[in-house]
């Protein structure tokens, strides 16, 4: 039974993959690597812990020394690597741990890989493969409108978040360069759906709508992102790392293009609607923040790659995916407030009480 290693598999994008994996293909053994953090979560993958194929395993991509161990004592068929620091806000204030997971810890499994595949390196039949699960943030901003990012669109990153993945980026094709380390690499566009911790902009309004906080938009709302289900993310995983081609780049995205502001007012209808309230109740929340600093404009992906040479396409419209996503959250309520209380909350106080 193939081994595979799943980096950052309690965390959002993570815990779906594990999800789909375990379940879809129960001849592999999945070995989730998680530290735990505060987006890390084993509840997430409460349906899947006493699968025969599924195994935690708790750690820290940063230590070198663990990770080289891991990889001797599991002969490892593929790592599918989701473990990332990924907020942007957080970026900026504390943009060193950032360093340290993304691209120290991405070279510190690249590194045990290389060391423990030695042996099928170079080999056009080597049963191994190293993917690397990145961002569209590594791409910049775009400003025209019939602007989108392609897997040969130059990088630009503007944040400390942007600028580890995309030199976790650079390392993932120089081993493949250097060392024939066989990689692929694939960059997503924003996610949304079950289980997302809400420091991000969905479930952070969803949470503060059912407590009716206020609804923190930053600048004007002008923002605009491509938004795409988790799961639709998970199956092109799957259809990557089974079919992707060694040494190409996927762009995955969701041809789902929302300004922020517009956004936050389809939420906050959904919510009333579900909710029970009077239309309108929830839009009276929205408070305009100062804005981030350097927050890009505009991300969009041309995802034609992956349609084309790979099969695959976002499987559900965004009404309802989120439809779904809302469901989700008001449904698992217990979820929500496990993981919005203590720590959480002082960071939240301390990234948006004084905007």
């Amino acid at each position: 039974m193939k081994k595979i290693l799943v980096t950052g598999g309690a965390g959002f994008i993570g815990s779906h993959v594990v999800r789909r994996f375990t379940t879809q293909y129960p001849e592999y053994q999945i070995y989730n690597l998680d530290a735990l953090t505060y987006a890390g979560n084993l509840e997430n993958l409460s349906d899947v812990e006493q699968l025969n194929n599924y195994h935690f395993v708790k750690g820290d991509i940063t230590d070198a020394v663990f990770i080289d161990q891991l990889f001797q004592e599991n002969d490892f068929y593929g790592v599918i690597h989701l473990a990332a620091e990924s907020h942007v806000d957080r970026s900026i204030s504390d943009p060193l741990s950032f360093v340290m997971t993304n691209v120290v810890g991405t070279a510190n499994l690249l590194n045990a890989a290389r060391k423990a595949w030695k042996d099928d390196l170079g080999k056009s039949d080597a049963p191994r493969l190293f993917y690397h699960v990145s961002t569209d943030e590594v791409y910049g901003e775009l400003h025209d409108p019939n602007d989108f990012f392609l897997e040969t669109t130059k990088y630009d990153p503007r944040s400390p978040y942007s600028a580890s993945k995309a030199s976790s980026d650079h390392f993932v094709r120089a081993y493949h360069a250097t060392y024939k380390l066989p990689v692929v690499i694939s960059n997503c566009s924003n996610n949304y759906g079950p289980n997302h911790f809400p420091e991000k902009l969905i479930p952070l309004m969803i949470h503060n709508i059912i407590q009716n906080k206020p609804l923190p938009v930053y600048g004007k709302g002008e923002n605009v992102r491509d938004w795409l289900f988790v799961e639709d993310h998970a199956r092109a995983i799957d259809v990557i790392f089974h079919k992707g081609v060694v040494g190409e780049t996927y762009n995955i995205g969701g041809h789902n293009e929302w300004k922020n502001l517009d956004l936050v007012f389809l939420l906050c209808k959904t919510m009333d609607e579900k909710l029970g309230r009077e239309a309108g109740t929830s839009e009276k929340l929205i408070t305009y923040v100062t804005d981030r600093a350097g927050h890009d404009l505009r991300y969009a992906i041309d995802a034609t790659k992956l349609k084309n040479e790979l099969g695959w396409e976002p499987s559900l419209q965004f009404a309802e995916g989120l439809e779904r996503t809302v469901d989700w959250y008001l449904a698992n309520e217990a979820w929500l407030e496990n993981v919005t209380s203590g720590a959480y909350q002082k960071y939240y106080e301390g990234m948006y009480a004084a905007r």
